[in-house]
């Protein structure tokens, strides 16, 4: 069986890492570079990251491929490189999981950065087709399981399912992003996900990025009420940034201790896998692996 589906079949609460970009810049990715790009120029930074979460008790670490698709990747450099791109970010993120012997890695397959039509102007095949790519390459780079994250309309999320599905068998985690209340940017509310993904045969649905850790809760409860006892992912933001004009970065102000309260709550409404997105450090992993462990 799959790592990952053996663990969440035991009944084990698994806690994922923290951000992969906010804390890429404070290690000194500049603005407007993308971060997939230090995969092959500056592997040794991704790598000391990831450790740093493995260091910290997560479960499960993310590849840096968050904006890893061929079409995403306009703006990188290594464009024409891209399947080789996310395996090799996938062999990064298992090189520093081995440091334990449970640490599992999800390939992350964030938005491609336009709109399906007849929202914009992209066709739902060719969004299909990048999809597959970057979900073929990952599964090649030895990942444990598909994060589709920080997803706000059925259009694209549905092409990035099907497109992963096509190529693999592996279990799929689909997250969306809620930055209005309880609906999506694109006005979607979490029991159309549940319904929706469920019957696709997600592994897990949930929500990461976007809102307050008290706006969290909320969203979550929708979830679990919508169909009670589905296995829930919920990786929230350290709160809702400002942006520091000097270093052009947002700061975050929750610390491990607010994340750590959360978190047990997420898990008491029916969360398997915890963790943090955006401005969440090693020290607020470290925080949540303690609370959700006693």
């Amino acid at each position: 069986m799959n790592k990952f589906l053996e663990r969440l079949n035991g009944g084990e609460i698994l806690v994922a890492d923290g951000a992969t970009g906010s804390n890429l810049q404070k290690m000194g990715l500049k603005p407007g570079r993308p971060p997939e790009d230090l995969i092959l120029d500056s592997p040794d930074i991704v790598l000391k990251l990831a450790n740093a979460f493995v260091e910290a008790g997560a479960d499960i670490i993310l590849t840096c491929t968050f904006g890893g698709t061929r079409m995403r990747m306009k703006d990188s450099k290594y464009q024409d490189r891209t399947p080789e791109v996310n395996m090799r970010a996938a062999e990064l993120a298992c090189k520093a999981a081995s440091a334990r012997s449970d640490v599992l890695v999800a390939g992350s397959m964030g938005p491609v950065g336009a709109l399906i039509k007849p929202y914009g102007p992209l066709e739902a095949e060719e969004v299909r087709s990048t999809f597959a790519e970057q979900a073929r390459a990952l599964a090649d780079g030895g990942v444990d399981l598909l994060l589709i994250e920080t997803m706000f309309s059925f259009e694209e999320t549905t092409a990035a399912f099907e497109g992963a599905r096509s190529v693999s068998d592996l279990p799929i985690v689909v997250s969306f992003s809620y930055d209005r209340g309880t609906r999506s940017m694109m006005g979607v509310k979490p029991n159309e996900v549940t319904k929706r993904y469920s019957e696709m045969g997600a592994t897990l649905i949930g929500a990461n990025c976007g809102t307050t850790l008290e706006n969290m809760e909320v969203i979550v409860k929708e979830y679990a009420t919508t169909l009670p006892k589905f296995p829930l992912w919920v990786k929230p933001n350290a709160g809702v940034p400002h942006m520091d004009i000097e270093t052009e970065q947002g700061i975050y102000d929750r610390g491990p201790e607010d994340m750590a309260k959360f978190a047990k709550r997420y898990v008491e409404l029916g969360a398997k896998v915890v963790g943090g997105c955006c401005g969440n450090t090693a020290e607020h992993i470290s925080a949540i692996v303690k609370a959700v462990r006693n």
